[in-house]
């Protein structure tokens, strides 16, 4: 097949996990013999040549110089139109003009939009040509807003619970548009068809993934080392450390005096030499130092949380959330250890470290789940699968109608 992929960011370098699992579909759908062309914005002042140079095994990048639009300009335009702010956020014109001269330029299957945030600039290029648009949703983007309004009080509830209302009226109303939607999590296709309603057409294909990755040569220090590793720019990733460190952490150092916390991507104030901030990872494996453990301590979340996997693959124990692990399927003492406050943290963290052979069973468990269900060929093919449902049917492409125009305007 010849794909052209449209993403709110490139996948280069992967330090997140949204980066990590465009990364990851691309090289293989690549390895199976198929076509990509990916447009994706970088920021300004990026190398584009550098990072277009990492991608070319995989894709053919065209990246556009562009950032997400200023908050403040946001807001104005997303309540003026009554749209969703991240919407309004990502829906830039550069992109779209890419995806359209891409579009001019050469003959594509279909259009496989990464992220709902994706969808303004792939259905409006889309549309004119009658071209089929899948939809990968890599969470259930309206519910993050509603669990994050539950997180706090006050003006910014309110103003996150609007947004989760405006964002779960354009999310089903997507999922209608688009030929097909895929889910990375049984969980996440169920939420999502009842957001679409009868017409959307849901998929689950799980995400790819390596079985087996090496570990950074460098150990970090810390008896035991313990990670937690996620871009300071998202909400949930925030609110979940600030509660690691404030209310956990103590209760960890309790029972590991000579614990050290690593703290990847972001940087919350604390006391004492015990929380060791580093900067977000030129690449993720510089997190995964050998003999640490990952903590997920994610109160919100959705999706599937790609550091769990690399973990495994890495060979780290992880201790996370219910919430963290919620569509992987990890059992709690099997491939995972599930903590839901800081005293149950603090005794999965410490029986980790005084107990290697427990440590390596988790991992090991970890790695048959990345067999049975993430093996990267395999995962592929299940993606393929639903491509190929939709070029089957292709009657039921994009039409001009279905097309957000508020959105979609070149402002």
């Amino acid at each position: 097949m010849n794909l052209l992929f449209v993403a709110t960011k490139a996948p280069w370098p992967p330090i997140d996990g949204g980066r990590l699992l465009l990364a990851r579909t691309l090289e293989a759908l690549a390895a199976l013999g198929h076509r990509a062309t990916l447009v994706a914005p970088v920021e300004p002042g990026t190398d584009r040549a550098a990072v277009a140079a990492a991608l070319s095994p995989c894709c053919r990048p065209r990246l556009v110089s562009a950032a997400p639009r200023r908050p403040l300009a946001t807001l104005a335009y997303a309540w003026a139109r009554n749209e969703p702010f991240s919407i309004v956020r990502h829906a830039l014109p550069a992109v779209r003009r890419e995806v359209e001269l891409a579009l001019e330029e050469e003959r594509f299957d279909l259009i496989h939009a990464e992220q709902l945030q994706a969808l303004p600039q792939a259905l409006g290029a889309a549309a004119p040509r009658g071209l089929p648009v899948v939809l990968r949703a890599q969470n259930v983007e309206s519910d993050l807003w509603f669990a994050s309004a539950h997180r706090r009080e006050g003006p910014l509830a309110r103003w996150l619970g609007g947004e989760g209302q405006r964002l779960a009226k354009w999310e089903g109303g997507a999922l209608g548009r688009v030929a097909a939607t895929v889910a990375i999590s049984t969980l996440d296709a169920e939420r999502l068809r009842v957001l679409g309603g009868p017409g959307a057409r849901v998929y689950m294909a799980p995400v790819p993934f390596p079985v087996t990755l090496p570990a950074p040569a460098a150990a970090l220090p810390g008896a035991p080392a313990v990670v937690v590793l996620g871009s300071g720019g998202w909400l949930p990733n925030r609110d979940g450390t600030r509660w690691f460190v404030e209310e956990v952490w103590p209760a960890v150092r309790a029972a590991c005096p000579g614990a050290k916390l690593h703290l990847f991507g972001q940087e919350i104030p604390s006391e004492g030499e015990s929380v060791v901030s580093h900067p977000a990872p030129a690449e993720s494996a510089e997190a995964f130092a050998p003999g640490a453990i990952l903590a997920v301590p994610l109160r919100i979340a959705s999706g599937v949380r790609m550091k769990v996997l690399e973990a495994w693959a890495r060979g780290l124990p992880v201790v996370a959330t219910p919430e963290a692990l919620s569509g992987l399927g990890a059992r709690d003492g099997h491939e995972a250890l599930v903590a839901v406050d800081p005293k149950t943290f603090a005794r999965a963290i410490a029986a980790l470290h005084r107990e290697p052979e427990t440590a390596r069973s988790l991992v090991e468990a970890g790695r048959d789940a990345l067999s049975r269900t993430h093996e990267p060929i395999r995962a592929a093919r299940e993606l393929l699968a639903v491509y190929s449902s939709v070029l089957g049917r292709r009657h039921g492409a994009v039409g001009v109608e279905s097309v957000p125009t508020n959105v979609l305007a070149n402002f």
